[in-house]
């Protein structure tokens, strides 16, 4: 496994939507071995190959609620729960910033395995929130951008002044 370079924001990686995976090879299940290693390393509980600049739909998650680590791979939301939560997010790309974000409590996902399966299963609590964070990371939108104008601005401020 390789220890992969993780984008800071505000790199333009971070912005774009990332493409679809079609490739179901052995270089997939590579590159979803070294972002786990990456995410580790940094330390976080989730991680896309955006985050590293590879503009495809892959994301790796390790959380104790989903037995530990998991490769999803065109991931997307079917279904998302009218009842909201308020959860402390952060990111591997802004490391030390965090600020509490809500967002639907459960979710329907579909997302296809390392080898092109197509699964289907239904998310709650803080796997829910962390799949969301990494799907709208997929789609090109940071977290921060989930927070209020002036929550945002004062965060940005915060990350401006913090060394790297």
């Amino acid at each position: 496994m390789t220890r992969l370079t993780i984008r800071r924001y505000p790199d333009p990686a971070l912005k774009a939507t990332a493409e679809p995976v079609s490739d179901f090879g052995a270089d997939l299940a590579t590159l979803a071995d070294d972002l786990y290693e990456t995410m580790k390393a940094a330390p976080g509980v989730g991680i896309t190959a955006p985050h590293c600049g590879i503009l495809l739909r892959l994301t790796v998650i390790d959380l104790p609620e989903i037995g530990g680590r998991r490769d999803y791979v065109n991931p997307e939301i079917l279904w998302a729960s009218d009842v909201m939560m308020t959860h402390t997010e952060g990111s591997v790309s802004m490391p030390g910033m965090t600020d509490e974000v809500t967002r639907p409590e459960a979710v329907r996902i579909r997302y296809q395995t390392l080898d092109g399966t197509v699964v289907e299963e239904e998310m709650q609590g803080f796997a829910a929130i962390c799949m969301q964070h990494e799907i709208d990371q997929l789609d090109g939108i940071f977290w921060i951008m989930r927070l209020s104008r002036l929550k945002r601005e004062r965060l940005l401020k915060k990350w401006d002044k913090a060394p790297r």
